[in-house]
């Protein structure tokens, strides 16, 4: 079961609220979803248009989720941390394969 951080769409097509949800991928995009982690507001007061549960979102990560991309950048934007400790890990895996390869090739 590959699982996704991302995100649902709520609200009025004119008024659009999003939540952040842990899901399946390949469940529909409005669907049933594991954990709620965040919401985000596009048209509230900029201090006061989002949630992210930053501790929930770095376990589902721990445990093998994925994270879309506009997910991210909401992530990326209100908690750095948890992107930059994800490019690590996405960095050290690809070093771990290229050394591999080099041996490999020796």
């Amino acid at each position: 079961m590959a699982l996704v951080i991302r995100m649902r769409q709520q609200g009025a097509n004119s008024r659009q609220r999003f939540r952040l949800v842990v899901t399946e991928a390949r469940a529909p995009r409005d669907g049933k979803y594991l954990e709620m982690v965040g919401w985000y507001n596009p048209f509230g007061k900029t201090d006061e248009n989002y949630f992210i549960d930053i501790p929930r979102v770095q376990f589902w990560l721990d445990n093998g989720a994925q994270i879309s991309d506009r997910v991210q950048s909401l992530v990326k934007r209100f908690a750095p941390e948890v992107v930059k400790q994800l490019v690590a890990k996405k960095v050290a895996k690809v070093a771990k394969r290229r050394e591999k390869k080099k041996k490999e090739k020796e």
